[in-house]
């Protein structure tokens, strides 16, 4: 046998090289499309029957649903009911709240804007915000806050758009909230993206919405989209938002102003005009023969930027979070990318594609997330890719979404005090003026009879306390956020309110 002595440095090398490559596995072929028109035409004609039973199961008053393949609208539809207790049905030029599916809608606005995907790494630079460490806050660029890998904590600044600040004092105020590992850890974070969007906007001498008309909804002919409050309230053609009765009823008891994070959930559009940006996300930027939007800054938006969804077992898959989106690989190592939208206050929608096989479909509803419209896109795919359901996708993804606000609420139950409860002290021990510097003031008041009331937020918001024991009370919670009943603790001149106390910041001391 031949030694490498003998052979050589030249011949050496060459031995060698020749036994890696022989060695060396080759790397997997790139996926390929699998399904055929038949299995998505099968897909399509279920979905009428899909759409009903699940709103008949759930009572959701009205839905609209588009599905887009290879560049044409293959289903375009509405079911049921703008608003309960009257008849004007839901047309695919209906207007709904998107809620969070404004994501992917705003990095595909921010990805008009760029003409190479290395600026979505530009610092993100605007008046008034910054984060509690200046070295994060000197680095931290759109990508960063559009993936949510900033450091900020989860939701950080929606309480404080609930208790009705704008959003220059919500963004101001980001730079009090504790940081996690900066691009190291993920925590979805609303007034995060906001605050890169309207730097961009910023950045080009223009609000977000003109940016967003001027990018997006004027070129792609999306006639009916706005990213301000008042366009969908205007609209005649509007689908009220609804919650769910104690008897199982809905009712649109409530509004929902989005505006102070428009970029991240102000979103409002229509089934058509959706299904005009899916055919503009699955043609790579063009629409009807006309370049959009870039093709190389839009597929940055659906790279992975950060571990989502770390894998529970080692065989479950990972999850991702893009720019905007919810990014994916599927057993046949298809990209798929989704996101969810979801108001308590009254909707829910969805939008899920597989890229590759030019498929997608956006899910409209006008009730708050009780899963239909994630379930609805999850049994659509199931059925294009299987011929059958192999699951009950809305009993999933209902009990999901009740496991969420279930995780939300008080440990404690404040409607039972406890047995042999402690008496309140006087009401003037509690009464009068408390500060905190990240929700502001607090005022404690009572009446002739020494009821208390808190007030909170700059309106302000008041909340009738509830004795409960000893120097603790309790309210009921209100808005986008609400918990059900949550604590207030008085402690040596300084009053603490539970719920908003998840960053360690729900502390307000006595003036």
């Amino acid at each position: 046998m031949r030694t490498l002595r003998a052979l050589g440095a030249a011949g050496a090398a060459a031995l060698l090289t020749a036994t890696a490559a022989t060695a060396a596995p080759s790397p997997p072929p790139p996926p390929r499309p699998q399904l055929t028109d038949a299995a998505v035409d099968k897909a399509v004609a279920r979905l009428d029957g899909t759409v009903a039973d699940m709103m008949r199961r759930t009572g959701v008053p009205g839905v609209a649903v588009a599905v887009v393949h290879d560049d044409e609208v293959v289903h375009l539809k509405g079911f049921g009911v703008r608003r309960t207790g009257e008849s004007a049905a839901v047309e695919p030029d209906t207007v709904f709240q998107i809620a969070s599916l404004s994501k992917p809608v705003s990095s595909t606005v921010v990805a008009g804007t760029l003409t190479d995907p290395a600026q979505w790494d530009r610092r993100t630079s605007l008046p008034g915000f910054s984060l509690k460490d200046p070295w994060v806050t000197g680095h931290v660029t759109t990508a960063d806050l559009f993936s949510h890998r900033s450091g900020l904590p989860d939701h950080a600044g929606d309480l404080l758009e609930d208790l009705g600040y704008d959003q220059s004092y919500i963004l101001d105020h980001l730079r009090l909230t504790p940081l996690t590992p900066f691009r190291a850890s993920y925590a979805y974070t609303n007034f995060g993206l906001t605050a890169a969007a309207e730097a961009v906007a910023r950045a080009k001498g223009t609000s977000w919405q003109k940016l967003a008309d001027d990018t997006l909804f004027k070129p792609a002919g999306m006639t009916r989209t706005s990213t301000e409050f008042s366009a969908f309230a205007d609209s005649p053609d509007h689908a009220a938002t609804h919650v769910k009765n104690p008897d199982g009823t809905w009712s649109p008891r409530f509004v929902r102003d989005p505006d102070a994070q428009a970029p991240a959930g102000g979103v409002s559009s229509t089934a058509r005009d959706m299904s005009r940006w899916l055919r503009l996300q699955l043609a790579g930027g063009t629409l009807d023969g006309k370049r959009i939007v870039p093709a190389d800054t839009l597929a940055r938006t659906h790279a992975p930027e950060i571990v989502s969804q770390p894998p529970a077992t080692p065989t479950a898959r990972t999850g991702f979070y893009g720019l905007g989106w919810n990014v994916s690989y599927d057993d046949a190592g298809r990209l798929r990318l989704s996101h969810s939208g979801a108001f308590e206050l009254g909707a829910n929608t969805n939008v899920t594609m597989l890229p590759l096989e030019k498929l997608g479909i956006v899910v409209l509803t006008n009730g708050a997330p009780v899963g239909l419209a994630d379930a609805v896109a999850l049994d659509f795919f199931d059925v294009a890719e299987h011929g059958r359901a192999t699951t009950d996708w809305l009993a999933l993804a209902g009990s999901l979404y009740a496991q969420m606000d279930a995780a939300g609420r008080s440990p404690t139950d404040y409607a039972h005090p406890p047995a042999g409860a402690k008496p309140a002290r006087d009401s003037a021990a509690y009464t009068g003026t408390y500060d905190n510097p990240y929700y502001g003031k607090a005022t404690v008041t009572a009446d002739d009879d020494g009821a208390l009331t808190l007030a909170l937020g700059p309106k302000p918001l008041r909340f009738p306390l509830t004795h409960y024991d000893g120097d603790t009370f309790s309210f009921e919670t209100t808005g986008e956020n609400a918990v059900g009943r949550t604590g207030v603790t008085f402690a040596d001149g300084t009053l603490r309110v539970e719920y908003l106390d998840a960053d360690h910041l729900g502390t307000f001391t006595r003036q």
